[in-house]
């Protein structure tokens, strides 16, 4: 079998959640498969600047083509094509004017895909949102396996994202609530799908005293991992610790471990370690009393699958529907919605070390059941398998003609996507996994093995 993995980035030291996820899967299907990534040559998600040399190059023993990106991201167009399309009616041209403004827009990958698509029998599409996933969905709709990593994000709600959510032969779910999102948004409960989120690379042993010497770290912590950013909640969070410390003589340190594009507030609290590498994050997560997660927008998270690993708890933002359903499902974590219930909530965990030795158990418990590379690598085969047993039975719609695009018949994006269920999905009897890694699919996507929960 031969697989391509198509993502918008791609290298060992890229970090980002959607392109180290895509280098995951491609590192432990290659055990199983030849497996091929067409990739750009953009490093920096914000730019999308050509900065890796075009041409065929190895990432851990991975095959790796990368295509020139034709443009980069001109920040200010994108903004203003983004409030056109999220806030106002608008056109199907529009939209895929906004998803070239986006970005990495890469022609070149595009006609390599189209030109050799039957060189593979499955392409695995990562972050539906970007433009080589939806192109590439349509060149290869017979092959196409999504990936889409979506968040509530008001670009779930584009229209021209429908037909891709039900053209493509198969989804790869991050979570229940994902996988909610998107049947409710694109009506495809007819294209098989299975959540099965991402596992991580592990180690089997640390060393939480080594950081806490490299780090000058005494006393207890929490932690923060990943973009310190405002859009990932971080602003809010400064916010809640600030008050939370104000009152008590001893507090603990909130650690950041992380790229800022937020400015870090001078506080004696407060304290940034800077980028890491995985050593450090796992030695220094693992020495943790939890970590906090103030996301509002989640597909999944993949620091907080690690801490559970790791036997810590989570502190997640209860505004988040992925991130409660996941502390639900696991009762592996707490959770806030506000200034006084994340105060109450740390003092808890603070003080309570029974409590967090349970949560931390149960959060073991939930990933080597759900997120362990077996359970991972299983799922991803047995979809494969599936498909390959049976024809395509459905067809991608094709595009409209050049006046209905031009008509502004596309509601608000935004506006559909707060019309969408939210929530938690409680009954997910299994989380995002299956009661055995043999779980079998039906045309509509439905587990004979289950009723409901992760696979439907």
């Amino acid at each position: 079998m031969k697989l391509a993995i198509v993502v918008q980035r791609y290298g060992a030291d890229i970090s980002g959640g959607a392109e180290l996820h895509a280098r995951y899967v491609a590192e432990h299907l290659a055990r199983h498969a030849d497996v091929r990534v067409l990739t750009t040559c953009a490093r920096d998600y914000l730019t999308w600047r050509n900065e890796f040399p075009p041409g065929t190059d190895q990432v851990n023993g991975i095959a790796v083509e990368r295509f020139p990106v034709v443009h980069e991201r001109n920040e200010r167009e994108f903004g203003l094509r983004s409030d056109h399309v999220f806030s106002r009616r608008h056109s199907l041209d529009d939209e895929l004017d906004w998803l070239t403004s986006e970005g990495p827009a890469s022609p070149a990958l595009l006609d390599r895909l189209a030109r050799h698509r039957e060189e593979f029998d499955y392409v695995l599409l990562f972050c539906a949102r970007y433009f080589h996933s939806y192109h590439g969905a349509r060149i290869a709709p017979d092959r196409a396996v999504l990936v889409p990593t979506a968040e509530r994000d008001p670009a779930l709600g584009l229209a021209m994202f429908g037909p891709i959510f039900r053209g493509v032969r198969a989804i790869m779910f991050n979570s229940p609530e994902e996988q909610q999102l998107i049947r409710a948004v694109a009506s495809n409960h007819h294209v098989p799908g299975v959540v099965v989120g991402i596992g991580s690379d592990v180690p089997a042993t640390v060393d939480p005293g080594r950081a806490r010497a490299k780090f000058a770290l005494t006393g207890s912590y929490v932690l923060y991992v990943g973009r310190i950013d405002a859009n990932k909640g971080c602003a809010e969070l400064f916010d809640f610790f600030a008050r939370y410390t104000a009152d008590r003589r001893d507090p603990p340190m909130l650690v950041l471990i992380g790229q800022p594009v937020l400015t870090i507030p001078n506080h004696p609290f407060i304290r940034h370690i800077g980028f890491v590498d995985d050593r450090d994050k796992f030695d220094v997560l693992a020495g943790a009393t939890a970590l906090v997660m103030p996301s509002y927008y989640e597909s999944l998270s993949m620091v907080a699958l690690e801490a559970w690993a790791l036997g810590r708890p989570v502190i997640a933002n209860a505004h988040c529907d992925v991130l409660l359903g996941q502390c639900l499902r696991s009762n592996a974590g707490l959770y806030y919605a506000n200034a006084e219930e994340f105060a109450a909530v740390l003092e808890r965990v603070r003080s309570d070390d029974v409590l967090v030795d349970r949560l931390g158990r149960n959060g073991r418990q939930f990933y080597d059941q759900h997120y362990s590379w077996p359970v991972i690598e299983r799922k991803y085969l047995d979809m494969f398998d599936f498909l390959s047993s049976r024809p395509a039975i459905h067809r991608m719609e094709r595009k409209p003609g050049w006046l209905a695009r031009k008509l502004r018949s596309c509601r608000a994006a935004a506006q559909i996507v707060d019309e969408l269920p939210s929530g938690p999905v409680i009954e997910a009897d299994h989380g995002p996994g299956s009661p055995s890694p043999a779980a079998r699919f039906d045309d509509r996507g439905a587990s004979l093995t289950q009723k409901r929960g992760a696979l439907a």
